[in-house]
């Protein structure tokens, strides 16, 4: 059986650099950044003192008040982004679509305010306080289950529980359901809402996110002075469609997505794998996936997180897997202005791959300032670049060794 295209036909987007593609992508080619003192939780309780958070979200807009307040705000993330991207698509599900139109949305962590909220209320007051929708706004898989509700979306319907990679793990099992028939459509990507006491607390005592208290420079991937990651808010969702489906509706075509890696580097729980040979074997897996070879790529967008071990690291599974020409190579982490998304970086980084190739300018690494002699490839320092960009690599790597590389290139008969 010969693998079906796979084309992206929409594109939906909250995020802190804007609630909107439109807007996010404009603040990104600038190098305009959503981190700042974080609100939401007191940050004197805390080392870290920064965040992305989002801002002036309105559920209300996508979604009945009364509905809200039966969802996490993961959920509500999701189901702005879902109704944008399937909006943007000219998409309508009708009873003869529905079948064939599936949901795959990932989140790491899940809904960790609910989670909280709930819990105080049964510690004080027994659990009879506790809300009957406590486990169903808690549960990682609702973003998927209320978009497909709220859509009326029958098809396949799941949700990738990947740590970090949650979300680009979530667009390639998507893709490949379409590529091999199961599904026309698949409405996919990943969200998260993480930023509560708990998650602050867990992170910041595994020494994982900067403790910087400089909003404008904590976010500094690749740079010698990094010192971990700003933990940000969000959902990014696509809309991929068979090509025989998009053609047969008349929908613009974005890019197409060719291929994808998803490894295990099998060695620790939070540390990636020496060299990070497992992020390179799933970037080989994604360009073997696609039946392309390195030197057709122009950009990575770098997983990047500003860590101590994850930038070496990548950098050198990147040397490994393109030898010389990685030196010829675009690298940037748009996580210098989005902070790091969690389960939903994958996704909202799929969308900024799809922009570079489309717009032809490439976003920067921003708050690059310090040379560091392990990272020593071409980060697009502090300002976007204008280029021909025919393909983009997205990497992705997560807690638990889970590694997932994105494959996508510019649409050609």
């Amino acid at each position: 059986m010969v693998n079906r295209r796979v084309v992206v036909t929409g594109l939906g987007a909250v995020t802190p650099v804007g609630n909107d593609v439109n807007s996010m992508w404009e603040n990104l080619i600038q190098g305009h950044s959503g981190i700042n003192r974080v609100s939401r939780i007191n940050p004197d309780d805390f080392p870290a003192k920064v965040a992305a958070e989002i801002k002036d979200f309105d559920p209300t807009l996508y979604m009945d008040k009364r509905d809200v307040r039966k969802m996490d705000l993961f959920t509500q993330y999701a189901m702005a982004a879902a109704k944008m991207a399937v909006e943007d698509a000219g998409l309508e599900i009708t009873d003869e679509l529905a079948p064939r139109t599936g949901v795959w949305i990932g989140s790491g962590i899940g809904g960790m305010t609910t989670y909280e909220e709930q819990f105080h209320k049964f510690a004080e007051k027994g659990y009879r306080r506790v809300s009957p929708f406590f486990v169903p706004m808690m549960i990682p898989d609702m973003a998927a289950g209320q978009v497909s509700i709220a859509l009326g979306a029958k098809g396949i319907n799941s949700c990738t529980v990947t740590a970090c990679s949650s979300g680009a793990n979530s667009i390639g099992d998507a893709f490949k359901v379409i590529q091999r028939g199961d599904a026309d459509i698949m409405i996919t990507g990943g969200s998260e809402a993480p930023l509560t006491n708990m998650a602050f607390a867990g992170f910041s005592a595994a020494r994982a996110l900067t403790f910087n208290d400089d909003p404008k420079t904590a976010s500094r991937p690749f740079d010698k002075n990094r010192d971990g990651f700003v933990m940000g808010e969000g959902s990014g969702i696509l809309v991929l469609e068979s090509l025989e489906s998009a053609k047969k509706r008349g929908a613009k075509i974005y890019a197409e997505i060719v291929g994808y890696g998803a490894t295990g580097d099998a060695y620790h729980i939070t540390q990636p794998a020496p060299g990070g040979e497992g992020a390179a074997r799933a970037m080989k897996q994604a360009i073997d996936d696609a039946h392309l070879t390195p030197e057709d790529i122009q950009y990575i967008n770098a997983h990047g997180t500003s860590t101590e071990y994850n930038d070496p690291y990548e950098t050198n599974a990147i040397k490994e897997v393109f030898g010389d020409y990685a030196y010829q190579l675009a690298v940037s982490s748009t996580k210098s202005m989005t902070g790091h998304l969690l389960g939903a970086a994958g996704a909202i980084e799929a969308i900024i791959s799809v922009k570079t190739i489309l717009t032809g300018i490439i976003p920067p690494t921003i708050n690059y300032e310090t040379e560091d002699p392990e990272c020593d490839l071409d980060y697009v320092p502090n300002k976007s670049r204008e280029a021909d960009v025919k393909a983009v690599l997205s990497n992705s790597l997560g807690f638990g060794g889970h590694n997932a590389a994105l494959l996508f290139k510019k649409f050609e008969e």
